[in-house]
């Protein structure tokens, strides 16, 4: 298969599994559930993460089966971080995946109790997931880790410290390896974890790198969209990041993509040791020449 096939495929699966995970229902909690729904099921969405769960567990010899729950908890987390972005008290965006914020179509309670329901029900799918204990356990202690103060939370306090005073290059560094690459690497390592690999198995390393700096790519490109993009094409507002410590403020467009390039290809060669890479040699580079 074409990477485009593949990831269609890939695509096709996750959906499925996502409206699995949300199909309970009761009347009384329809507000929220709908709110849920419409935030996870977004028709726009990348699924960048569940994407690397499904193909590093394919690439370790585990199961679409046994890697699908960890899939569905990581896109989980991630779409609650971005109802919680989006909302007034933090980022107080209109637009995401091409249609009005969850707080917009729902109002600020509900999207706030959204994702805090994504953020709980992630963890019921691992707990439900068929994997051995020790392997739930590890999943557990992955996903936890980076989307807590150490991981996502931490990256995004960093973030809103950088409206109010420019943030060195290498505390922006930083404040990406947490904000946006925490989770893509928790994602990477879910899929291995579904494979059986322990978190002290040396391939990790390899997988952590790789994914660290797919992450790193992914935010470099985002900033240059934000800058250069219209709101059409990006699926979210543009240009809401002015006020904020972005590669913009150190790199111009051209340059920042040189820099993503460079990054591009060292996520690249850390996984040079693995067989069977060539699925994630293009996916990076299909995230470096993304337009949205």
């Amino acid at each position: 298969m074409t990477l485009q096939e593949r990831l269609l495929v890939n695509a096709g699966l996750v959906e499925e599994a996502l409206a699995r995970a949300c199909a309970r229902y009761d009347a009384d909690f329809a507000a929220v559930i709908d709110a849920v729904r419409y935030s996870l099921l977004a028709p726009r969405a990348k699924r960048v993460r569940p994407t690397l769960v499904l193909e590093f567990a394919k690439l370790f010899g585990g199961s679409t089966e046994a890697a699908l729950p960890l899939a569905v908890a990581v896109e989980m987390v991630h779409t609650y971080s971005l109802i919680h972005d989006d909302l007034p008290c933090m980022d107080n965006d209109d637009l995401r995946r091409g249609r009005p914020t969850c707080h917009k179509a729902f109002g600020e309670a509900t999207a706030l109790l959204a994702g805090d329901a994504l953020l709980t029900g992630a963890f019921a799918e691992i707990a439900a997931a068929p994997l051995a204990p020790l392997a739930v356990r590890d999943a557990v202690s992955v996903l936890s880790e980076a989307a807590g103060a150490f991981g996502m939370i931490g990256g995004q306090v960093m973030d809103l410290a950088g409206e109010d005073t420019l943030l060195p290059l290498d505390k922006l560094l930083k404040l990406h390896h947490h904000k946006t690459g925490a989770l893509i690497v928790a994602a990477a390592k879910l899929g291995a974890i579904a494979a059986g690999l322990s978190l002290d198995d040396a391939r990790m390393t390899a997988v952590a790198r790789y994914a660290a700096g797919v992450g790193l790519v992914f935010q470099i490109v985002d900033d240059v969209l934000d800058a250069t993009a219209d709101a059409e094409t990006a699926g979210k507002s543009v240009r809401s990041d002015s006020n904020k410590t972005t590669f913009m403020r150190y790199y111009s467009p051209d340059e920042a993509l040189a820099y993503a390039g460079a990054v591009n290809e060292e996520a690249k060669h850390a996984i040079c040791d693995l067989q069977d890479t060539a699925f994630f040699f293009e996916f990076a580079d299909s995230l470096l020449g993304r337009r949205s």
